[in-house]
């Protein structure tokens, strides 16, 4: 398996903790970014095919995983392009055996990795039904497979949160580049990687995994980078 990191994003909503820092870049511990924890705890499950798609500051992010064999693809246009984009410059790495995509900004702890290398659905989402209420981008699904997505569902039609990790089998490879290729020539550039998935839900079945339980956490503000602290002190 391989595994795509999108890290191109300025992360405005957390900026001014950051010091003209990708929010990848925060330390979990003395001298461990975030993004190193991760290539780290992914090459530790046997997952070292990792690349990584940068913009913002991505020189340091360079410097930062020089000692690690990684693959770096840029978004020069991540100021004005959103996620898809990035995931597009990286799309010759959507071929060969099974592939992972994730935010570069997300923490997940073991037990959540090891349930999603486990996985045999494809494609599939991470969703986190432990938090339907105050949920951020919002799915609904029935018997696993996805039936609405968006931020405009109600509480009462909302069955999980996304969590930003997909998990494609070599076999479903060709459709989901299709989908991302078409989306980038109608210039739907503005949009969210996820949104190849959603879309291609309505021909093709898109299953659900729910992870309620697990730990996990994407920093879009300065209160989920301090979640994810606390977590790794009270594990030790």
């Amino acid at each position: 398996m391989k595994c795509i990191l999108l890290a191109a994003g300025v992360g405005s909503r957390i900026s001014r903790h950051l010091h003209n820092k990708p929010k990848s870049l925060l330390e979990m511990e003395p001298g461990v970014s975030l993004l190193e924890h991760n290539v780290k705890k992914l090459a530790q499950h046997g997952i070292t095919d990792v690349s990584i798609v940068i913009g913002y500051e991505g020189k340091q992010i360079i410097e930062t995983l020089k000692n690690y064999p990684v693959k770096f693809y840029w978004n020069y246009f991540y100021e004005v392009t959103n996620s898809i984009t990035s995931l597009w410059f990286a799309k010759d790495e959507l071929d060969g055996g099974d592939v992972m995509i994730m935010n570069a900004d997300t923490f997940i702890e073991d037990a959540l990795l090891e349930d999603i290398l486990s996985e045999e659905r494809s494609p599939v989402i991470l969703s986190d039904e432990s938090n339907r209420e105050k949920a951020d981008y919002r799915l609904q699904y029935q018997d696993n497979q996805l039936l609405q997505y968006g931020k405009h569902l109600t509480v009462e039609e909302t069955t999980g949160e996304e969590v930003g990790i997909v998990k494609i089998k070599r076999v479903d490879l060709p459709q989901v580049r299709i989908r991302l290729q078409e989306m980038i020539e109608n210039r739907e550039c503005n949009t969210w990687w996820e949104h190849v998935f959603y879309t291609m839900s309505e021909k093709h079945p898109i299953y659900i995994k729910n992870i309620a339980g697990k730990f996990w956490a994407e920093i879009d503000f300065i209160e989920d980078y301090e979640k994810i602290l606390e977590f790794l002190a009270k594990r030790g």
